[in-house]
């Protein structure tokens, strides 16, 4: 999974704050790592210079293999809080969207389930009659 980090003018960037962003990301969607070609990471500063609250946002777009990017967005009073609470969101996003293709996937495969296991219990049903008939 690779993980591109991106900044706004009002934001310092920096190799140490690149690294625990990635760090961050990574830890939080580690069991997603298999299932993600790409997470890209916005970072922005809504007011600029102004001070303001939660004027500090965080926007992670992740990129599942085969599948549409999921985003989701977090402001916040630090970047720290930011960028833990957008991971947080896309981790749950990430949750959802697996779980719905695992439930859509094992209904799609019930049926053929389903049918197979009927049949077998009408071949044992009729080869039990058959033993019956010949016994008895």
């Amino acid at each position: 999974m690779q993980i591109q980090v991106n900044s706004d003018n009002h934001i310092q960037s920096s190799i140490r704050l690149e690294e625990w962003v990635r760090t961050t990301i990574e830890s939080t969607l580690e069991r997603y790592e298999e299932d993600l070609t790409r997470v890209e990471v916005h970072l922005r500063d809504e007011n600029g210079d102004k001070p303001g609250p939660h004027d500090l946002r965080c926007q992670l777009e992740a990129r599942p293999k085969g599948l549409q990017p999921v985003s989701v967005t977090h402001k916040a009073d630090t970047l720290e809080l930011a960028i833990e609470g957008a991971a947080t969101k896309l981790e749950h996003a990430l949750e959802h969207l697996f779980g719905k293709l695992r439930v859509k996937r094992a209904t799609v495969e019930t049926p053929t389930e389903s049918v197979a296991l009927a049949d077998a219990m009408l071949e044992e049903e009729f080869l039990e009659n058959e033993r019956a008939a010949l016994n008895g």
